[in-house]
């Protein structure tokens, strides 16, 4: 029956019918239990098997750190498939296109196909980016900001990997394209804005985006220095899927980060940084 509701929102209709009362709170526990089960294995991966890993490893700290990032988001894609799998999603484009919301955009009144959606994602892009930019100059000035920070080891910086020594190192250029896969399309992707945004609108209402963005940044347990500034790209990546009841405008801005980091990435082994 679930999937039945999530594939009606899918194809333009309102998801119906909305929760109330004793179904919300149990809707919006079962929601906390999957954010639990991506949420806890990151601080896990990051703070206690990363180490143990760089002690016993002659690679670059970094890189190892952004292995154990990546398993993460691996197991999130696997965490994605086994709620589908509950919900008794069939495993056809067509059911999943439905329940996950990988349709065009459609304008909020009518559910008409609305191709103008994507013009909006520039800027977009560009208010998520300064509304990061401006908390993390606030939350950088703050005590607590400033003692989380340095608590954080410098191989948790993935700028700490733009060094000559991985100048043709082409397998860091692999393990990129392997991490935006899992972080663009198959891992943050699919689990926040494909399994848990429609939940959410069911449960929340209008005001889903803005819980789905706190639990975006909450779960970066990986960067518990810069939590508070990624709220607000978070919160925009999920606006316009919501709006729009399509999950391709969180993918097209949520993805426009891994064309940078390709491009950082490219620069820095072919030795062109």
């Amino acid at each position: 029956m679930d999937a039945l509701r999530f594939m009606k929102a899918g194809q333009g209709g309102v998801i119906a019918p909305p929760l109330s009362g004793a179904a919300r709170w149990r809707e919006t526990a079962r929601i906390g239990m999957i954010w639990l089960a991506v949420a806890v294995p990151m601080p896990v991966l990051a703070w206690i098997i990363a180490p143990l890993w760089i002690r016993h490893s002659a690679d670059l700290p970094g890189l190892i750190f952004w292995r154990c990032i990546i398993l993460g988001m691996v197991w999130q894609t696997v965490v994605a498939v086994i709620v589908l799998h509950l919900e008794g999603v069939e495993w056809r484009w067509s059911a999943l296109k439905a329940r996950l919301w990988l349709n065009p955009p459609l304008w909020p009144i009518g559910r008409k196909p609305a191709p103008p959606a994507f013009f909006v994602i520039p800027f977009l892009f560009v208010a998520g980016w300064l509304g990061d930019y401006a908390v993390e100059a606030w939350f950088s000035s703050t005590p607590l900001g400033r003692q989380l920070e340095a608590l954080a080891p410098a191989y948790a910086f993935i700028q700490t990997l733009a060094i000559p020594q991985l100048e043709g190192r082409w397998d860091v250029v692999g393990l990129a394209l392997v991490s935006c896969l899992f972080n663009y399309v198959l891992g943050e992707a699919l689990l926040f804005h494909g399994v848990l945004l429609p939940r959410m609108v069911r449960a929340w209402g209008r005001w889903a985006f803005l819980g789905n963005g706190v639990l975006f940044a909450g779960y970066h347990a990986h960067k518990f220095w810069m939590m508070p500034a990624l709220i607000p790209s978070c919160i925009v990546y999920a606006l316009p899927a919501q709006l729009f009841r399509s999950n391709w405008m969180a993918v097209i801005l949520h993805g426009l980060e891994g064309v940078i980091l390709m491009w950082v990435v490219i620069s820095v082994v072919s030795g062109a940084a």
